[in-house]
């Protein structure tokens, strides 16, 4: 989850909110000193940890595996702490909750999207994932599809991805340490995405996969304990009583009975239904193609570890959302939505002013204490995320586009070191002809990445420092359609369609990345509204915000098309291969 949560609300949403007047308590305003400092002196404690992890772990292990899996020796209870740790991200602790308080039931249904996408990943990809591939989504392609193209194609879609959400997530960031430091400064906001690319480098380029796990366990042990202990102290607050806490939220809704209801932001017309709709099928399916997910399956030893993994990742994501709901609703029954949304339009500083409140109030050390250790864990899997999505790309472009793609010839036979000429005198079979590898060694792929690292989060700050001032909301909405609408065609079919071919992967991943980016750019996000990226221009025609609905299916007919249209005969043996290492295990690095 993501700055996703920080999209502007539907017309009927505003006009719920604007027209009725909330009898809540006031907010508890944070005091304008105290709780800024040790806030300040919390990030740095954060950070100052962080960088410790990551420099003890670098020295444990510099090579290909230890940098691109962890050493592929993580238990199933570390990474499925380490999955939570990558999915959620500051958006999620700050972003759901205040969706919540501002839409009740329809703020609980956004919600709903993002946990239901576990259970795809568990169902139809984590153990097979697993078995088929070494460090990357490319790598399961190429078990059966050795081709140059392939690579290239499933690693830039990789990088499109992490990218897209790299930046929304610099550029939220900046707005919320900004928001929770008390400051609309533009310089605060663009010191922070500086600082915050730079640290992701370090940790990506020094630590590489070990650090990025232990960093990924500590903060989802952070956010998982600070949201324990909001959700214990509301609950203490009003006395046990669940149904009292929903009867105060809708009182101090604004909404009345309509909080609890269905339709309070998605059902003003049929295009929110079929936006809703739309951006459901991206969260549900996305998920299971996103590239920083997908590597974390290497870092454990076994496919039944992975899938262990798994099943860990979905009992922490599920039991944060059931707290999240708790929040939301506490926070509406304690603030007002009116105030939480006068506070932040998206409702982002709901969980922070929630926090000060259950400590004592304004002007409380209580509150000021909670108040900031809430904001440093909301720093915490700022610095998490990022770090996921920066090694995810750098091994993207090392491992997939340059050793695999660039640097790749014709007429090697792939070995799983890969690398390794045809052995000499060896006829090379006709259906393998085009088959490729790199020559470079594994080496000199992690100094790649490394590189890569320093020039994708570099490209990120850049990007993000043009893009703060805009909505750049709908970028991760994006990095969910596009990863549904590419990576998830390719990696279905190579792995259960014994017919699929080289033509029909590269269509099918081009056939969604591109629709998707083609739609977004000609949506309401980009022009034609006031909240549009360009709010003077108008030369949209696609009426959605999120183009899953129709990107997605694009994929699956595209990569369909491109096979049944291609001359190229299959290989049933590769296929028979791919079946029998992802099913079994048998062969798997």
């Amino acid at each position: 989850m993501t700055t996703l949560m920080l999209t502007l609300p539907t017309d009927v949403a505003k006009a719920a909110v604007q027209t009725v007047v909330t009898t809540a308590t006031p907010p508890p305003v944070a005091p304008a000193g105290d709780h800024h400092s040790l806030a300040i002196a919390l990030f740095a404690v954060v950070v100052l940890v962080t960088l410790g992890v990551t420099l003890w772990v670098g020295r444990q292990g510099n090579a290909a595996e230890d940098f691109f899996a962890g050493g592929r020796d993580f238990t199933p209870l570390q990474n499925g702490f380490a999955l939570s740790g990558d999915y959620l991200s500051a958006a999620s602790f700050l972003g759901v909750a205040g969706l919540i308080a501002l839409y009740g039931y329809d703020g609980v249904l956004y919600s709903i999207g993002f946990l239901v996408a576990w259970l795809v990943v568990l169902m139809l990809v984590a153990e097979l994932v697993r078995n088929a591939g070494r460090y990357t989504l490319a790598d399961v392609l190429a078990l059966r599809l050795r081709r140059r193209k392939v690579r290239a194609a499933a690693g830039g879609a990789s990088v499109v991805v992490t990218l897209l959400y790299l930046v929304a997530q610099m550029v939220g960031a900046g707005s919320l340490v900004a928001l929770l430091l008390g400051t609309g400064s533009p310089h605060a906001r663009t010191w922070t995405i500086i600082a915050v690319g730079a640290l992701m480098i370090v940790y990506v380029t020094i630590g590489g996969m070990r650090a990025t796990t232990w960093i990924q366990i500590i903060k989802a042990f952070l956010l998982t304990g600070g949201s324990v202990l909001l959700t214990v102290l509301l609950v203490v607050r009003f006395h046990g009583d669940l149904g009292e806490l929903m009867r105060q939220a809708a009182q101090h809704s604004g909404a009345g009975h309509r909080y609890l209801e269905p339709g309070l932001k998605y059902g003003g017309s049929i295009t929110s239904r079929l936006d809703f709709v739309s951006l459901g099928l991206g969260l549900v399916l996305g998920t299971a193609g996103l590239p920083h997910i997908l590597s974390r399956f290497y870092t454990v030893p076994t496919a039944r570890a992975a899938r262990r993994s798994t099943m860990w990742a979905i009992g922490l994501v599920g039991s944060f959302y059931l707290m999240a709901i708790v929040l939301g609703l506490g926070a509406t029954a304690l603030i007002g939505s009116a105030e939480v949304r006068h506070a932040n339009s998206a409702g982002n500083t709901a969980v922070p002013l929630l926090a000060l409140m259950l400590g004592g109030g304004n002007g409380s050390t209580g509150g000021v204490v909670l108040f900031a250790l809430i904001s440093a864990i909301a720093f915490a899997t700022i610095l998490a995320v990022v770090a996921g999505l920066t090694l995810a790309s750098s091994a993207a472009f090392a491992h997939d586009i340059w050793a695999g793609a660039w640097r790749a010839r014709p007429g090697q036979v792939q070995t799983k070191q890969g690398r390794g000429r045809r052995r000499r005198g060896e006829a090379v079979p006709a259906s393998r002809s085009e088959e490729s590898t790199s020559e470079v060694s594994e080496q000199q792929e992690v100094v790649v990445a490394r590189i890569a690292a320093a020039g994708i989060g570099a490209t990120a700050i850049v990007i993000s420092l043009f893009a703060q001032h805009l909505n750049v909301a709908f970028l991760v909405g994006l990095a969910f359609a596009v990863a549904a609408s590419s990576n998830l065609p390719v990696l279905l079919y190579s792995l259960f369609w014994s017919r699929f071919t080289v033509r029909g992967a590269v269509w099918a991943v081009y056939g969604g990345l591109i629709p998707a980016i083609v739609l977004v750019f000609f949506s309401p996000v980009v022009s034609g509204s006031a909240e549009a990226l360009f709010p003077g221009l108008d030369f949209h025609w696609f009426p959605l915000e999120n183009p899953g609905i129709v990107s997605i299916p694009l994929g699956f007919l595209a990569g369909w098309v491109g096979t049944v249209t291609s001359a190229e005969p299959t290989d049933p043996d590769r296929f028979a291969e791919l079946e029998v290492r992802s099913l079994t295990g048998a062969g798997a690095a």
